[in-house]
């Protein structure tokens, strides 16, 4: 079995926990209100933001015999540039105002992933990352596609609202099998084994932030008063 394989199958149970949470179905059916998605996109800008420094501190943490992996993030780092910006966009586009999103203070579950991608980077081994480009890229393209039309159609929004959950869905297929390529080429065992771990532990801490949405959004300071 392909390591690639084997990462997907292992993280199966931690992957069904995060697709069963109350946000991702009510997107899925059509019943996800606007705070809600607004929230959503809130918390996303949130994490999203660190994308690019996390591949940048990662990137410098790794060993010369490992410059392959630093040379795949360098390709990441362009892909990804300018991402959260995208998802300010997309917020102004839902009729809100972008300047106080981006001056929100994180919810709890947001910076609680976040911090633990860095700890993880600097004090454990920086292959971990790739535990988290596991569970945020393979999350969206099995689901962002259709949540984006579905909330698009019933909440009547236009396009431009979407434009952080199109381009990470089917659009995205390519870059996922880039990122399966990479993960074939790792065979050290322990780096598997940390880049399991480190999979299912961000599987729990993103099915967190959705859930903090639905649970929070409306008493949420960040939210409700901000907007």
């Amino acid at each position: 079995m392909k390591f690639f394989e084997r990462l997907h199958d292992e993280t199966k149970l931690e992957r069904q926990q995060l697709l069963s949470v109350p946000l991702i179905e009510k997107a899925l059916n059509g019943t996800i209100s606007l705070d809600e998605y607004k929230s959503f996109l809130q918390e996303a800008y949130h994490h999203v933001k660190h994308t690019v420094p996390l591949m940048m501190v990662a990137g410098s943490r790794f060993p010369e015999n490992k410059e392959w992996i630093r040379e795949a993030l360098a390709e990441y780092i362009e892909e990804e540039l300018g991402h959260q910006e995208w998802i300010l966009n997309d917020i102004e586009a839902c009729g809100f105002n972008k300047e106080l999103a981006r001056r929100s203070i994180p919810s709890t579950a947001t910076e609680l992933m976040v911090s633990y991608a860095y700890d993880t980077i600097q004090r454990i081994n920086p292959i971990g990352f790739f535990g988290m480009v596991q569970v945020l890229e393979g999350t969206s393209i099995s689901v962002a596609d259709k949540a984006a039309n579905c909330i698009r159609e019933s909440l009547g929004l236009p396009k431009e609202a979407f434009s952080y959950l199109y381009s990470h869905g089917a659009l995205d297929i390519e870059h996922m099998q880039f990122f399966e390529g990479l993960m074939n080429k790792i065979d050290d065992p322990q780096d598997q084994i940390q880049i399991i771990h480190c999979a299912k532990v961000f599987y729990k801490l993103y099915a967190d932030i959705f859930r903090y949405v639905t649970s929070n959004y409306d008493a949420s300071p960040n939210i409700a008063a901000n907007f």
